[in-house]
């Protein structure tokens, strides 16, 4: 899993809908597992698959091709989950 943390660099509001219509799909395409904001500086991002496809799928958000977000990466392998999460193991 790859946690992308987003740094706001501009305004993203002009922006915002065609985010949360990515994160959207991505959500329904298995990648995403969950996203949130960080209040006022960016947000949080945790995507299934390897590095460089996540880095490359997070290239196409709206934010950064807008140029006003900025992404890093930060890979881990789960290896505990909360009851009900168990399926974020494999």
């Amino acid at each position: 899993m790859i946690v992308v943390l987003l740094t706001y660099t501009g305004d993203v509001a002009p922006h915002r809908d065609a985010h949360v219509a990515w994160l959207t799909t991505a959500i329904g395409e298995g990648r995403l597992v969950t996203a949130g904001r960080q209040p006022q500086t960016g947000g949080v991002l945790i995507a299934k698959g390897e590095r460089d496809e996540v880095e490359a799928w997070a290239a196409t958000d709206p934010f950064l091709i807008g140029g006003v977000a900025t992404a890093s990466f930060v890979e881990f392998t789960p290896s505990m989950a909360a009851p009900g999460l168990e399926s974020l193991l494999s």
